[in-house]
């Protein structure tokens, strides 16, 4: 089963339920791989510490030019739709950080004078997660490099480290938003759960979620956090959605506390262990239900 949890704005409280259900479902038994996707600003490890045991580089192809054998035609220019390179005078200038990695220009170019060589993006984290009294589970962080313009790469690399099954349960903290990364991110999920706060911000960004997620021809639930803030307009949208709400967090001090000290609310938080429980079953069955119904 592959959950992806995201939300239409940051700071909703994405990455503390994604590390408490990993931590949760661990301690009842299950196997689980949580993905950190959110490459330009991944946290999960800030909760959970894993021992980091292998660095993969992520690449993408661009376009080298050989000076030897380039006549300036300017057909490389002509052919890249993203004006990756460009040619002035008998110069050919190539601007890595807005190529797609077509392989256009290599194949057209009439003097074989351009080659695709890697460049690094960002890299792919393999860890394992050992908390007090529980099993141990991997998590996999894409971690995007400093800079870099484009984070679908990355994001999809860290996806490809779903697994093959071996796992009962791949957990997926998305990016926020509903730009390219996340449509990544969530793309393929069994449900996606949307985090939420009962706030004017949280209702506009809920909605653009909700209609990125039914594009996708996927099924989602919402979890909301705080919820004793702000207004009804977000339960008043999910139910003349047909959305269901599996989770309302309350806004607590402890859980504050706990969050900013970077520790699992299940640790910090009497009766939060039975909550989620709850959620999660809920989760479950939603998921479930979508698999009969496709």
């Amino acid at each position: 089963m592959r959950i992806a949890i995201a939300s239409g704005k940051g700071g909703t409280g994405k990455t503390t339920l994604a590390t408490n259900l990993a931590a949760l479902l661990t301690a009842r038994g299950g196997a689980v791989r949580l993905l950190d996707a959110d490459v330009e600003e991944p946290d999960c490890h800030l909760f959970l510490h894993p021992a980091i045991e292998r660095r993969e580089p992520v690449r993408v192809l661009v376009p080298e030019v050989d000076e030897g054998l380039c006549t300036a035609c300017g057909v490389c220019a002509e052919v890249c739709a993203f004006h990756a390179i460009t040619v002035i005078g008998s110069t050919v200038l190539v601007f890595p950080e807005l190529c797609h990695s077509c392989g256009a220009c290599e194949l057209l170019c009439p003097e074989k004078a351009v080659h695709e060589e890697g460049r690094d993006t960002g890299v792919i984290e393999h860890g394992t997660v050992t908390l007090p009294g529980r099993p141990a589970f991997p998590l996999v962080t894409g971690v995007l490099t400093v800079g870099e313009a484009k984070a679908v790469p990355t994001t999809r690399a860290t996806m490809a480290a779903a697994g093959d099954g071996s796992v009962d349960v791949v957990l997926i903290d998305a990016p926020p938003g509903t730009s390219c990364p996340v449509i990544e991110a969530v793309r393929g999920s069994d449900l996606v759960v949307l985090v939420t706060e009962p706030t004017p911000f949280g209702l506009h960004d809920l909605v653009l979620a909700v209609a990125m997620v039914r594009a996708l021809d996927l099924r989602c639930v919402v979890a909301i956090n705080r919820a004793d803030l702000g207004d009804d307009r977000v339960h008043a949208f999910c139910a003349a959605e047909g959305i269901e709400i599996v989770l309302e967090l309350p806004h607590d001090r402890r859980i504050a506390k706990a969050y900013s000290r970077g520790e699992l609310l299940l640790d910090a938080v009497d009766g939060l262990e039975q909550t989620l429980s709850v959620a999660w079953e809920r989760i479950v069955v939603a998921a479930q239900t979508e698999r009969v119904l496709s």
